[in-house]
């Protein structure tokens, strides 16, 4: 694999990183700043709002820039947003500052991806991607609980600087390791909008929101389960989301080669064993040992959904993919807050605190209800499922895309 993706990498362990952290430290930053934690819990919702409009806004903005230097851009703008957070001297301003840190979010991994599948030969691409998610998943086992950690210690607004600096580290890392790319055709705003709307795109990002919704059903109150059900004190807490992360890694790591040899039935499978396994954790949750077994075979399953996600709706825009990978990453957030509001509806109703497995289990077979639709009305399509890219240096076409649909 090429010492670019290393780059890529550091990027989304710095997001992954600032993306997560703020659950952890939502009880501190009450108390800082005179607030509720459920108040607090707004800075949480501020940066995925940050990232389902950024994705399209910035993208769209973007599509004429160069895709190092964009790169480079977004995430100026991601450690300017951590940097502003750590400096905000109110709520109100460090909402801002959360909000900013979320713009460049879906923007970055939707261009990150095309150039990393631009980085590797053909039938390689799904790897490549998975690499840069590869940051994403270790952010979650060493970024997430370190930063939560110094928050604790030194003040949560040492966090926030401490991430602004690996957005310098990236930067850095961007500039000197991602090559010049060949000039590509420029596709225009108009064309990316019309391969967004393909049907295959829609239904892949519908399916994006419903299967991811059944993770987050569960992760956002697996820390309540954990002590509540299991019978975990809240000191291990950390231990078991370091344990989600774990499985999260394997899942990414299996991912790649997966998706490359055959990305619908890697999806057909990924998302029928995640429904299969949020069932078993209303089980296995009243069992220590089950349930960290669990919680680690939920993050593999669950992450090993992402890449051909990702691929799927890469390959079906053809010729404009960067809107509709980085319009993917709004799905995915538009799932975690979807999956966190149906999850606490089943606790409100006072369902019990494994409900929302069994919440998770649903949304999780509605979204391969949708994959297994999309596959049908697929069938027998005889137009490309790769990523196509011009250089205009060159006039000649180049497939960048990869992964068999069948």
């Amino acid at each position: 694999m090429p010492l670019a993706l290393l780059a890529l990498a550091i990027s989304a362990f710095g997001i992954g990183t600032t993306e997560f952290v703020m659950m952890g430290l939502l009880p501190n930053v009450a108390d800082d700043l005179g607030t509720s934690v459920p108040t607090a819990g707004y800075l949480v919702s501020a940066y995925a709002l940050g990232v389902v409009l950024g994705a399209p806004l910035l993208t769209a903005l973007g599509s004429r820039i160069p895709r190092k230097r964009m790169l480079v851009a977004l995430m100026a703008l991601f450690t300017a947003g951590n940097l502003a957070s750590a400096l905000a001297p109110d709520f109100g301003l460090l909402i801002v500052g959360r909000l900013l840190a979320g713009l460049p979010h879906g923007a970055f991994f939707g261009v990150g991806a095309v150039v990393a599948a631009r980085l590797v030969r053909e039938g390689r691409q799904a790897r490549a991607v998975a690499t840069m998610f590869l940051g994403l998943t270790i952010a979650n086992i060493v970024g997430v609980p370190a930063a939560t950690s110094l928050g604790q210690q030194f003040g949560w607004r040492a966090t926030f600087l401490i991430v602004a600096v690996i957005g310098l580290v990236a930067m850095a890392a961007l500039a000197k390791l991602i090559p010049q790319l060949p000039a590509e055709e420029r596709t225009g705003l108009g064309r990316e909008l019309r391969a967004l709307a393909d049907r295959q795109v829609l239904l892949g990002l519908l399916t994006t929101v419903f299967g991811f919704a059944g993770i987050f059903a569960v992760y956002s109150y697996l820390a309540s389960m954990m002590t509540q059900v299991t019978g975990f004190a809240e000191g291990s807490v950390p231990l078991v989301l370091a344990l989600f992360g774990i499985g999260m890694t394997l899942g990414a790591l299996a991912a790649g080669p997966l998706t490359d040899r055959a990305l619908r039935p890697t999806l057909y499978g990924s998302l029928a064993a995640l429904a299969l396994v949020l069932t078993a954790f209303h089980f296995t949750a009243q069992v220590k040992w089950a349930a960290l077994v669990t919680v680690v075979l939920i993050g593999a399953v669950g992450f090993l959904t992402t890449t051909p996600l990702q691929m799927l709706v890469m390959n079906k825009a053809h010729q404009a993919p960067t809107l509709a990978a980085a319009s993917n990453q709004s799905a995915f957030n538009l799932a975690n807050a979807g999956g966190a509001w149906v999850g606490g509806l089943a606790l409100a109703a006072n369902w019990g605190w494994t409900s929302p497995t069994l919440v998770g289990a649903v949304l999780a077979a509605l979204g391969l209800a949708v994959a297994v639709l999309a596959g049908l009305l697929d069938r027998g399509s005889r137009e490309p499922s790769r990523i196509v890219a011009r250089s205009e240096d060159v006039g000649v076409t180049t497939a960048v895309g990869g992964g068999r649909l069948g």
